[in-house]
């Protein structure tokens, strides 16, 4: 085993599976002479995940064998381990003589205990680890307010991130890209022989791709992620992020309807690395700059970029809110449980509440893995505050099946949505299911979409079609309560009860 040293290094790539503008990369090889690779297929994440068919999965195996790719381009490689990750970077360190291991900060409670456990176990062993700012522009304690105290609402937040980003510089300070390719040249180190087929090869024996484990050998089956509009990779985030320059003037006006090609489409990307916080901040600043037409979309782009540093500065500060309302009060609230919110719930899952804009936007999800922000609010909104059933659980559902899933965010939304979280919106803000429809799809084009039973229905009666007559009913081909449920819950009956039950957390602690 070699012996470790200062000269070496191992970049363990988790939340950033690209080549470029690479803080953890560029960090290891300013600093180390010899910089190896490796990714961990971490079986503490795999092997909680309720199905054997995942499209994350599968998004990071494709995002993978382009990371690898690069880094062979460049006179290195990619080692890849299915294991408790802990265990893996331990070894892998030990066995490389890698006196240190950089790797991207995390900001999930899970995660900072992983790390924290990695930390020690290398100082036993001699080593360090080393972990650096990557998948925001600013965290923890870089954004505070005059007292120093972390900010709770999000437009002061982002007005002093702004400030703070003008006078920092922008392009040529957090903005600047990490650089990689310039620093590469003989200090990239290739996997050794017989690491890289011992680490790729699985369990099932599968032959690896360009030295990534195929779906199978690490216990995965093949999912519909080819079918769907996601290309995968640092190529896929790079058409997609020029696709949507291209648009990103109509970005204020268009996000809100999900009909309509409005979002940049890059929150998995985002989520995995494929593309740097870094590169989408330049582009909104650089439109801001250089159309005035292009302004206003670029700037509220950029503003709901810097929620997600919000969000992970509160998950980081206010860790409870994982499990628990920022808002402690709001932990007062008894939900819809037992028979009843059970059967709530699962009609919610299942697209079966008979509001069509809510069904559309749950099979979206189920059938896609991807919701729309807009209806993201809708539901949410809906299960909380129509249906009576606790946040934690959607925001579990959403867990199993948004591509896009990630925990600060997530959790995030769905407090806003229940009014328990930061910067929520009041309890007696209740959306209207049916006016939302109407006004963000009118002529209901999403939902025919994703809810093809409905598509007889004119325009008017489409957004609730229990209020059509029974002829037109009949002329539209689908019956509710026969071809399409009828709905679970009266909504201005629901709002009253949500208002009732919300009244706790008036009461005393």
């Amino acid at each position: 085993m070699p012996t470790t040293s200062s000269d070496t290094g191992l970049v363990w790539f988790r939340r950033d599976l690209r080549v470029d503008d690479h803080a953890a990369l560029s960090r290891a090889l300013a600093d180390c002479s010899r910089v190896h690779c490796a990714f961990v297929y971490d079986r503490d994440i795999l092997d909680a995940l309720p199905s054997r068919a995942d499209r994350r999965v599968e998004f990071i195996r494709d995002a993978l064998r382009e990371l690898d790719a690069g880094l062979r381009e460049l006179g290195g490689g990619l080692i890849v381990v299915h294991d408790h990750a802990p265990d893996a970077i331990v070894a892998l360190a030990a066995r490389l003589g890698a006196g240190t291991v950089v790797a991207a900060r995390d900001y999930e409670p899970d995660a900072v205990r992983r790390d924290d456990a990695v930390a020690e176990r290398l100082r036993a062993a001699g080593s360090r680890l080393v972990l650096v700012k990557d998948q925001v522009v600013y965290e923890t304690d870089e954004v505070l307010t005059g007292q120093g105290r972390p900010f709770s609402v999000f437009t002061p937040y982002r007005n002093a991130w702004m400030k703070r980003l003008e006078a920092d510089g922008a392009e040529h300070g957090p903005l600047a890209p990490h650089p990689v390719r310039a620093l590469a040249a003989g200090r990239l180190a290739p996997p050794p022989e017989g690491l890289r087929a011992a680490a790729a090869v699985g369990a099932a024996g599968t032959e690896p791709v360009d030295g990534v484990p195929s779906l199978a050998a690490i216990g995965f089956e093949p999912t519909d992620l080819a079918s769907l509009a996601l290309p995968t990779g640092s190529s896929g985030a790079a058409t997609l992020l020029a696709d949507f320059v291209g648009r990103i003037g109509r970005y204020r006006e268009a996000r809100d309807f999900p009909a309509v090609r409005g979002p940049s489409y890059l929150s998995a990307h985002l989520r995995f690395g494929t593309v740097s916080i870094r590169t989408l901040a330049r582009e909104a600043l650089q439109a801001m700059r250089a159309d005035p037409d292009d302004a206003e979309g670029a700037r509220t782009w950029l503003s709901e970029l810097t929620w997600r540093d919000f969000y992970f500065q509160v998950l980081h500060h206010a860790p409870r809110v994982a499990e628990r309302a920022f808002r402690p009060e709001y932990d007062r609230i008894v939900w819809e449980d037992g028979t009843v919110g059970d059967a709530l719930f699962a009609a919610w899952c299942e697209a079966r509440t008979g509001y069509p804009l809510v069904d559309a936007a749950m099979r979206q999800l189920v059938s896609s893995g991807y919701m729309h922000n807009r209806l993201r609010m809708v539901v949410a909104s809906f299960l909380c505050k129509d249906l009576g059933v606790d946040w934690r659980r959607g925001e579990r559902f959403f867990a199993r099946h948004l591509n896009d899933y990630d925990l600060a965010a997530n959790t995030g939304g769905w407090q806003w949505a229940s009014s328990s979280g930061c910067d929520a919106q009041p309890y007696f803000r209740i959306f209207n299911p049916v006016t939302q429809s109407e006004k963000f799809d009118p002529k209901g084009a999403f939902i025919r979409r994703y809810l093809p039973e409905l598509a007889g229905y004119a325009d008017v009666r489409i957004h609730a079609p229990w209020l059509a007559s029974p002829d037109e009913q009949a002329r539209a081909g689908c019956v509710v309560g026969r071809d399409y449920p009828a709905p679970v819950v009266d909504h201005a009956l629901a709002r009253a009860r949500t208002l009732e039950r919300y009244a706790v957390v008036k009461g005393p602690g």
